[in-house]
């Protein structure tokens, strides 16, 4: 706990605090994730990320210029050794309203998934299901889930490695029945602090074994390439995190999301181009009727009354 922190470790964790708090508050205003009169529903997993979305958005609540409600909620798949008494314990001490919900996901998951295939796809989606119907049983406005800007990456290189897909998991996400709406608060804050801050908190993370042996999933290989180029080519991923914000969508080759068939040149159009308009050679008063080679500089250097025919000194 924080009482056998440091000075330093103590100072550490202030600052990580104010960082995380100012990236979720800067998510949350650009993606307008959380309004007036909201109720939040944070889905806890007992990971180091949902145990840093919690504390940070209850943080967040007190300060916020707007109300909203908070509930903790945690899906027990009843997992074998799941240590089901931590959550209750550790949420007991926060004063904020929290649900366990109790569904034997797992016995189903491995009924329907063969020994040593992945079980993260059907997992999800149980998941999923039984967390959107209770969102709605209990009036929550948004669901908020942990996950963080190197998740996001991570799932947009899945996709394109995988599955021939640019898709990424958005900060805000409309549920495909329209029902629930999804926010991500951590979507502008790295693992690797949210990490720091998790152990200088001393959340009591719970493990998820579930799925098995997690380094031999895709994910994981992934993972260790992002980590490697953001140790050997720092600000890389925080570069490509920009780049998908800055989508162009004219500069792609997606016939879905731009219309390349309706694109007609216009014979008018005076000749700017991409170039600025002082790079532009002096077309307009260049013989062109012979083939040959044209010294365009040439023609740039002469004025009216200096005309030359730069292109008469070509010899086939």
């Amino acid at each position: 706990m924080s009482e056998i922190l440091s000075k330093t470790q103590l100072t550490r964790m202030s600052k990580l605090q104010r960082k995380l708090r100012s990236e979720v508050g800067k998510a949350i205003a650009d993606y307008q994730m959380i309004e007036e009169g909201d109720r939040v529903m944070c889905c806890l997993s007992g990971g180091k990320d949902s145990y840093a979305m919690l504390d940070i958005l209850l943080n967040l609540q007190q300060r916020a210029p707007i109300k909203f409600e908070i509930v903790a909620v945690n899906l027990d798949q009843k997992q074998p050794g799941f240590p089901e008494e931590v959550l209750p314990n550790y949420l007991d001490t926060l004063n904020v309203p929290y649900y366990i919900l109790e569904k034997d996901t797992y016995s189903i998951v491995r009924s329907k998934i063969p020994e040593g295939q992945k079980t993260c796809s059907l997992c999800s989606r149980l998941r999923r299901g039984t967390l959107y119907g209770f969102a709605q049983k209990i009036g929550a406005t948004k669901i908020a889930l942990g996950h963080h800007r190197d998740d996001i990456i991570e799932t947009l290189f899945l996709n394109m490695f995988y599955a021939g897909k640019q898709k990424a998991m958005p900060p805000k996400l409309l549920s495909d029945d329209g029902a629930n709406m999804v926010i991500r608060p951590l979507a502008y804050s790295r693992e690797k602090d949210i990490a720091e801050y998790a152990e200088l908190k001393s959340f009591p993370i719970i493990p998820c074994n579930l799925c098995g042996s997690q380094e031999n999933l895709k994910r994981a290989s992934v993972k260790a390439m992002l980590e490697q180029w953001d140790t050997e080519h720092p600000g890389r991923i925080e570069s490509i995190f920009t780049a998908m914000q800055n989508t162009s969508p004219s500069q792609g080759v997606d016939r879905e999301q731009f219309d390349f068939l309706a694109l007609q040149r216009d014979a008018d159009a005076p000749l700017k181009g991409d170039v600025a308009e002082s790079d532009l050679p002096a077309f307009d008063f260049l013989d062109v009727a012979n083939n040959g080679h044209i010294d365009l500089d040439a023609a740039n250097r002469v004025t009216k009354a200096q005309k030359i025919d730069v292109v008469s000194t070509y010899t086939p």
